[in-house]
């Protein structure tokens, strides 16, 4: 994956697109998805540089951020996965590091004689608030849109995320 500055001469998933064209049909949407593909690259890239003095990467300040919303400071794995869309392996994984960097703890879950729940530590809590700063300073990789402009984007892509069943839209 090239996550660094490539300054071509030219935008190659345009130029992609026209190939596409000639030798496919209509290129728009190879050419959106190959857009996004790439933006995220760029952006996870981005986002786990700005985590890295923490030892995050993104995925584990996701879960950290959804164990400081939640009303107790603890949710079950399961509920992790779920609203974090992630399989149950990612987010024991996720967990483990966490765990062993003093920033979650697992506890049983007292509904669930079965269940595990991850718990936000003090420490925890701490990381978030000085990683949340970073990433509002650098406007989360975004800052080159307008608030309209975000927002557009974020409807354009909720309507993906309904056709695909995340949620009912």
């Amino acid at each position: 994956m090239v996550t660094g500055q490539l300054n071509l001469p030219f935008d190659p998933i345009e130029r992609a697109a026209e190939r596409w064209r000639v030798h496919f049909g209509p290129s728009s949407a190879m050419a959106a998805v190959t857009s996004i593909m790439r933006a995220h690259q760029i952006l996870l890239s981005q986002l786990d540089a700005l985590l890295k003095p923490y030892d995050l990467t993104f995925a584990r300040y996701e879960a950290l951020v959804l164990l400081t919303f939640s009303r107790t400071g603890a949710l079950p794995l399961s509920k992790i996965g779920e609203r974090l869309m992630v399989h149950p392996t990612s987010v024991t994984n996720t967990v483990s590091r966490l765990e062993r960097a003093d920033l979650v703890r697992r506890l049983p879950n007292p509904r669930d004689g079965r269940g595990v729940l991850a718990e936000i530590t003090d420490r925890g809590r701490e990381v978030v608030r000085l990683a949340t700063a970073d990433l509002m300073a650098a406007g989360f990789g975004m800052t080159m849109y307008g608030e309209d402009e975000l927002e557009q984007m974020f409807d354009l892509l909720k309507t993906l995320r309904v056709a695909a069943g995340d949620f009912e839209g």
